[in-house]
């Protein structure tokens, strides 16, 4: 199994908290419900990905050389960071065995996502969103756990 990293000039890491409750998130464009993903359970919410994040995951993909139909994005959680749990992104040639697979389909391409189940824990219920303004550019993880963030967004406290 061969891993590939997203470089520092295609994406970056970037946190946001949850919004305060009855506050509607913002978002850069409309959310792709995933075609397909783990059932659902009462404690377990799928993972949301937004147009924006799926158009740069499918970019990303094709100019490292990872296969749609095998590959796809392996999010996760490490611990570390300022505030106690770090967002950690990269690509990698298939699932695990125990991995969480969400495949989401726009304009015919399939994109799919790779959760472990210890960083599902903390990545249900998540929204994945890029933003790019003049700023900053790169991913941005609307997670309903996070209790706290860290002032360069890369990690978060739940």
């Amino acid at each position: 199994m061969s891993v590939v990293g997203i470089s520092s000039t295609t994406s970056k890491e970037m946190s946001a908290p949850a919004p305060a409750a009855g506050a509607a998130p913002v978002y850069s464009s409309p959310i792709v419900p995933p075609v397909s993903a783990p059932p659902d359970n009462a404690k377990a919410q799928n993972i949301q990905v937004t147009e924006k994040a799926l158009k740069r995951i499918r970019s990303a993909m094709q100019k490292e050389g990872v296969s749609a139909e095998q590959g796809g994005l392996r999010v996760g959680i490490t611990g570390g960071g300022c505030s106690g749990l770090s967002y950690n992104i990269r690509f990698d040639s298939q699932a695990r065995e125990r991995d969480r697979v969400y495949v989401y389909e726009q304009e015919g391409d399939k994109v799919q996502i790779f959760v472990d189940p210890k960083s599902f824990l903390y990545l249900s219920g998540m929204t994945l969103d890029f933003e790019e303004t003049l700023m900053r550019q790169g991913f941005n993880f609307i997670n309903p756990h996070s209790t706290k963030s860290c002032g360069c967004g890369s990690s978060f406290t739940a």
